[in-house]
């Protein structure tokens, strides 16, 4: 069996203002969703530009450092 979704168009203002409603540990949810996506898109940036380039130390040892980012916010 599928699963039904349902799509709801708000705008940004009403999405900060039902988060500003949420309890403190709900918006720190929300926070940490924004901030892990924010950093997925530039960790694909990133490996992206690693493709698109001959790889080089100073990209290997960026892409270290996103990651270490990453995994350092997410915990």
């Amino acid at each position: 069996m599928g699963t039904n979704m349902i799509s709801i168009s708000i705008s940004v203002e009403q999405l900060i203002a039902t988060v500003q409603q949420l309890q403190p540990d709900e918006q720190a949810q929300v926070a940490r969703a924004l901030v892990q996506a924010g950093l997925r898109s530039d960790l694909t940036a990133l490996i992206q530009e690693f493709y698109n380039q001959s790889p080089d130390d100073d990209i290997r040892a960026e892409i270290k450092a996103v990651r270490q980012q990453s995994q350092n916010i997410i915990s």
